[in-house]
């Protein structure tokens, strides 16, 4: 028996092996002999992608569980041949009744249709598997952003990759790519931050995290899709889906470098921005879709549009005249598949236009093409069933512990005056505040429903934030006054509690918000939380202010008041949990911001800010900077050197410093080399990250940290649009440690 499951694993393994070695000219070979197959009905059925919804029946309030309407299916895969399926229809599914969905629409298309092609379904898992109930939900990514951890970023992609495709899903729509250079947008915590370099890192992780070091998406892992494709994470006001006006130059060296890391990371998908650029709708853009992304950057996988915006390049953009103009202008720019989602207009309308000669027979090959590869390389062809051997590794332990330690690293202190922080376990502490005990302001949107805001559906078995001071220190040593979003102030008993305590646990914040919802018109903290903080302060206790928000709202009225600053972000559902961790000193805090946190609302400005923006009485104004975050323990820089003073082009610069634990803990910190070209043909940013390396010290022990960088960190887009190296003075900085150097060509 032993020896028969021996033979049994060797010969799984040599399976596996044989499959995860196959060469990308077999997937080809296979997706040309079955497009030969294919009618035209068939190839456009592949490119048309519908909603859970359409095919499902009304879900009774409040349910877990989604059934289908087996009618409903036939008409869309068996009539349509619809190729793809998305969403949850209204809320998280549990596991189980996941698997069921996905079987029975898999026998549909197996069963019901000529050529047996599986359906792909793909699901908005933004941070973890939030569409599946008890998945394991992460920080959000400005959180995982603030770990500056690498490791950390694909390990939650990993587990999510694991999570989602146990739920029998192959497809997730992440990760945002998108450049957060504008802190009043809504979908500012998706991204993972205001950095390029920063993004493209975090972006590489989480797609190998997701696809696999060498991206063959099968077993546990599931395509991932770089969006929104481009420059939707810079509207000019700030709201959601709104107009961009961004230069050649600046989409060139702020916005496209994430999504060129991606598609060199092997990334299988792309979605395309919702929005518009310089009067451009996106979905509409053959520049920015074909020529940059499939012919430059040679982008290889599919193109898939968002939520019903292929139908608003005529009923909202208005550049289309009619929808069918609409759908010709999508497909011809270089859409491959078409999120309709709620009817097969899509379907009945391209159809239409290739029998005219509007649309290319050609044009509908490249796109189906696109689509069958990802579908044999994401192993649809081979196991489209759920694999239920899953189910056991799904919302495991380990990957519970792996969600806090992510937390616990993301977590940034940004002020702690007189060393307030940690607190000792005998403290007697008031807490208050309206994120201080709700589990749905920790996760923010994308959390079982879309907009994340239905408390009674959290697992009650997860900590609110006053909940894990509680477990920490006992319920005789906390005390809490409930406080809601909007509430007035109530300063009376909340002063005569504080005055009882020894510090206040202010927690503030944002409610949960998710997309154009989420729109707001001052990035300030509502008034009502600014006058709570305000008549806290009057108790004469220390107040500190842990802040649960998906973007830094202006906190400038209350900042000089607070005995300390701990920035949450949104960091998930271990979120509680982590804060008392550090609130009380168990861990040593080692999030670093990955934005600039702004001091005013029009105040805003990114760190790699132009020369032009710090002369004459301009100033570059913050609250706290880029990268900024303290530590229960002390880091001392010294040593920086490089490795020559003058390089050729095609030489490695060699970067070291020497890092000091100068303090009594343990600690990590995240070492930070930024690069300045100091002369160039167009201005040059003041500084731009260039490498990252997080360490950890123990007290009194010091490492040097090496880095390797090269002429091609310093390539620019000048005058001509053309992306160049040019020679000249250079300077590199470590905390307050300066080199400069020269390129000479």
């Amino acid at each position: 028996m032993k020896r028969l499951l021996l033979i049994t694993t060797l010969l799984f393994i040599a399976i596996s092996s044989t499959q995860a070695k196959e060469s990308p000219q077999n997937v080809g070979n296979k997706v040309q002999q079955l497009l030969k197959k294919m009618t035209l009905e068939e190839k456009i059925g592949q490119m048309t992608q519908i909603t859970l919804e359409v095919i499902s029946k009304p879900r009774k309030p409040g349910s877990f569980i989604n059934e289908l309407d087996k009618k409903k299916l036939i008409i869309a895969i068996k009539n349509h041949k619809v190729g793809s399926i998305l969403n949850t229809g209204g809320q998280a599914n549990t596991l189980d009744n996941w698997n069921e969905i996905i079987t029975t629409i898999q026998d549909m298309a197996l069963n019901k249709t000529r050529l047996s092609i599986p359906v792909l379904y793909g699901i908005d898992a933004i941070h973890g598997a939030n569409y599946t109930k008890n998945g394991t939900l992460f920080p959000q990514s400005i959180a995982l952003a603030a770990t500056f951890n690498r490791e950390l970023v694909k390990q939650s992609a990993a587990i999510t990759a694991l999570e989602v495709r146990a739920s029998g899903i192959p497809w997730n729509f992440n990760p945002v790519l998108g450049v957060g250079r504008n802190p009043l947008w809504p979908r500012f915590y998706e991204t993972f931050g205001e950095d390029p370099y920063l993004v493209s890192m975090m972006g590489e992780a989480y797609i190998k995290g997701m696809e696999g070091d060498n991206n063959e998406v099968k077993e546990t892992k599931v395509a991932a899709c770089m969006k929104h494709y481009l420059g939707y994470s810079n509207p000019l006001n700030g709201k959601d889906r709104t107009p961009a006006w961004i230069p050649e130059r600046m989409i060139r060296d702020i916005y496209l470098p994430p999504f060129k890391k991606a598609v060199e990371a092997g990334v299988h998908t792309v979605m395309v921005n919702s929005g518009e650029i310089n009067g451009i709708p996106t979905h509409s853009d053959y520049y920015l879709l074909t020529e940059i992304l499939k012919n430059e950057l040679g982008f290889k996988g599919l193109v898939v549009s968002d939520w019903e915006d292929i139908k608003r390049l005529h009923s909202r953009d208005r550049v289309a005249e009619t929808v069918e103009d609409a759908v010709r202008m999508a497909v011809m720019a270089g859409v491959d598949m078409s999120m309709v989602p709620f009817d097969f207009s899509f379907f009945d309308i391209l159809l239409k236009l290739v029998k005219s000669g509007q649309v290319p027979v050609s044009r509908v090959d490249d796109a189906v093409k696109r689509i069958l590869w990802v579908k044999f390389k994401t192993g649809l062809f081979e196991k489209p069933y759920p694999d239920i051997r899953l189910k056991s590794q799904f919302a495991s332990n380990t990957s519970a512990m792996a969600n806090l330690n992510t937390a616990r690293e993301a977590i940034t202190l940004l002020k702690n005056d007189k060393g307030i922080l940690p607190l000792k376990s005998d403290t007697r502490v008031f807490v208050t505040g309206p994120t201080a005990n709700k589990l749905s302001v920790l996760n923010g949107g994308w959390s079982i429903t879309w907009q994340g805001d239905q408390e009674k559906l959290y697992p009650q078995e997860k900590s609110t934030i006053l909940e894990a001071i509680k477990n920490k220190i006992g319920n005789e040593q906390t005390r809490y006054f409930p406080v809601e979003f909007g509430d007035p102030q109530v300063a009376g008993k909340i002063i005569d509690m504080a005055k009882e305590s020894d510090v206040v646990v202010l927690c503030l914040g944002e409610p949960t918000y998710c997309e154009t919802p989420g729109n707001i018109m001052d990035l300030t903290l509502p008034q009502e939380q600014i006058d709570l903080a305000k008549a806290l302060y009057e108790s004469g206790k220390p107040v500190i202010l842990i802040l649960v928000e998906g973007r830094p709202r202006v906190i400038n009225k209350i900042t000089q008041n607070a005995a300390a600053i701990v920035m949450a972000y949104l960091p998930g559902m271990e979120g509680g949990q982590a804060l008392a961790d550090i609130i009380f000193g168990d861990i040593n805090p080692s999030g670093k911001l990955p934005f600039t946190y702004p001091s005013a609302p029009n105040g805003f400005m990114t760190y790699d800010y132009k020369p032009l923006e710090k002369f004459d009485v301009n100033d570059f104004v913050y609250e706290f900077p880029f990268g900024f975050g303290l530590s229960y323990t002390h880091f001392e820089y010294s040593d920086l050197k490089i490795n020559k003073k003058m390089f050729d082009m095609d030489e490695n610069i060699e970067v070291s410093v020497r890092v000091k634990n100068t303090g009594h803990r343990s600690g990590k910190e995240t070492v930070l080399l930024y690069g300045a070209d100091l002369f160039g043909s167009v201005s040059r940013p003041v500084k731009q990250l260039k490498r990252f390396h997080k360490i950890e010290l123990k007290p009194g022990e010091s490492k040097i940290v090496y880095f390797k960088i090269n002429a091609n960190d310093f390539e620019f887009t000048n005058r001509a649009n053309k992306r160049v190296i040019e020679a000249g003075k250079f300077k590199l900085m470590i905390a307050e440690l300066e080199q400069e150097f020269s390129l000479i060509k």
